[in-house]
């Protein structure tokens, strides 16, 4: 495709309460992570947020999106499940998904992905090393061998998830946790990946590296189009043709 068409969903509500939060992103995280990707060739970004009609998810808008990214934290029970459903069936025919931090326990991560997505987490300002464990898959693209976090929220194992089809990205913490931070998966025709990074009260999606990654997710993520699939009875391509009984089979 010639032009990647992405939608940046965020729930947009930490902004709005945590002054802290709001500092660092004072337009919001869908914003910063909207501006980085709209200084790539070949991509064009919009935004959508909880509190819109339809959570800006819109059929026209969905219909629009060559790839949609998720953050969401402490609002996910508010997103309604008609829209989860149509998310999840342009995601089926071919839609990507860029999933981010809190994300995974959206409504739409969990659905897509049959699990409680459940993890073990921490707040201690601890620094995190993101090590790049398959340097050729093209979200590494650009990358050295990991990316050093100063301070971020700590996501730790056992991460109930199914086993990713390419794990991208392996993150170790101060604390001495690890965790499966870049996870590859497919549903249907659409591509789907996890990036775990993106507490809200750090600056972390001013990282050139980490708004790296997300442009490259959105570029593997985006699908041409494809042939419709079809499901169910269908007739037969050839003429069925009347069957002998060869001569030796009927001698037994």
């Amino acid at each position: 495709m010639d032009t990647i068409r992405v939608t940046v969903w965020g729930e947009y509500r930490h902004e709005k309460k945590n002054p802290v939060v709001a500092n660092i992103y004072p337009h919001g995280m869908h914003a910063t992570i909207a501006d980085a990707l709209r200084r790539e060739n070949g991509i064009t970004a919009a935004t959508a947020t909880l509190d819109e009609p339809e959570h800006g998810l819109s059929d026209a808008v969905l219909a629009n999106t060559d790839v949609l990214t998720w953050w969401g934290h402490i609002a996910h029970d508010e997103v309604r499940d008609e829209i989860v459903h149509k998310v999840q069936k342009r995601v089926l025919d071919g839609m990507g998904l860029v999933v981010l931090h809190s994300g995974h326990f959206s409504k739409i991560f969990k659905t897509l992905m049959g699990t409680t997505c459940d993890l073990k987490w921490r707040e201690a300002d601890e620094r995190e090393r993101l090590w790049v464990v398959e340097p050729g898959h093209p979200i590494a693209a650009g990358l050295g061998e990991c990316i050093e976090l100063p301070q971020e929220e700590m996501y730790g194992e056992r991460f109930d998830i199914p086993q990713p089809e390419t794990l991208v990205f392996l993150s170790w913490f101060q604390g001495g946790e690890v965790f499966r931070s870049g996870c590859c998966y497919t549903r249907g025709k659409g591509r789907i990946f996890y990036f775990r990074p993106g507490h809200e009260t750090y600056p972390t999606y001013h990282h050139p590296d980490i708004q790296r990654v997300i442009a490259n997710a959105v570029r593997w993520a985006a699908q041409p189009a494809t042939p419709p699939v079809q499901f169910g009875w269908t007739k037969p391509r050839e003429e069925s043709l009347p069957y002998t009984v060869p001569e030796w089979l009927k001698a037994k």
